[in-house]
């Protein structure tokens, strides 16, 4: 297929992702709302950063009025999925696809778009993925902008329900693979633990919140990891 067809191909299948994408940015927006920032900010931050659980953690941090090095550590280490899947779809590339397009294609790379674009058979196309990204992109911008609008009209007790919709979100993502890995559930039960433990602890509690995120991140992940490590197919 041409270029073209490909791009049109990604639109069609990036339509129910747009529709889910602008439900969960709505709660965002509710949640940025909260937090002080207006439409065209967070407008803007949805735009420039596809990423739930990163924004969700930058408005938490922008909350409690966290320091710009204590952000950006944060986001960095709750994105790292994002640079995992980046390297996997370029190799998905053909040899012939621009630099260009190498850069490029890591800018819309989300749990779902990744998903699709590395189960088409072959070679990937970037049109493909450039394709599913327009509707998806633009139902997580809108969703978002929207939210924090009608938040600014809504009353504060709906608004604050509203904004309950992300911890739902993170069940939904979270409460799946724990049922059929109890590992997980295990994990993520630990982790909840050590969260609150560490927000009421002495001393540990005066630690920025994006800075204990960063500190459970990576002692969580390392612990997994050496408690059971992922079996490498040769």
């Amino acid at each position: 297929m041409t270029s073209l067809k490909w791009f049109r191909k990604g639109m069609k299948n990036g339509i129910p992702i747009a529709a889910g994408y602008f439900a969960v940015s709505f709660a965002l927006g509710i949640a940025a709302k909260n937090v002080g920032m207006d439409a065209i900010q967070a407008g803007y931050m949805s735009l420039s950063m596809l990423a739930s659980a990163g924004e969700f953690a930058a408005i938490s941090l922008i909350g409690s009025a966290a320091g710009i090095l204590e952000a950006i550590l944060t986001t960095i280490v709750v994105n790292m999925r994002y640079f995992l899947m980046s390297v996997s779809l370029t190799q998905k590339l053909s040899e012939e696809v621009r630099p260009l397009h190498r850069f490029l294609l890591p800018l819309f790379i989300t749990d779902e778009i990744f998903g699709l674009s590395a189960t088409v058979e072959g070679d990937l196309k970037p049109a493909y993925t450039y394709g599913i990204a327009l509707p998806s992109v633009a139902g997580w911008t809108a969703g978002t902008v929207l939210g924090v609008i009608v938040g600014n009209i809504l009353p504060v007790w709906a608004g604050n329900a509203l904004g309950v919709a992300m911890y739902g979100m993170f069940l939904a993502i979270v409460i799946p693979p724990a049922k059929t890995d109890h590992f997980i559930g295990l994990l993520v039960a630990l982790s909840m633990a050590l969260s609150f433990l560490c927000s009421v602890l002495p001393y540990i509690s005066k630690i920025g919140s994006g800075f204990r995120i960063i500190i459970l991140t990576l002692l969580l992940s390392a612990l997994a990891a050496w408690i059971k490590p992922r079996e490498v197919e040769v």
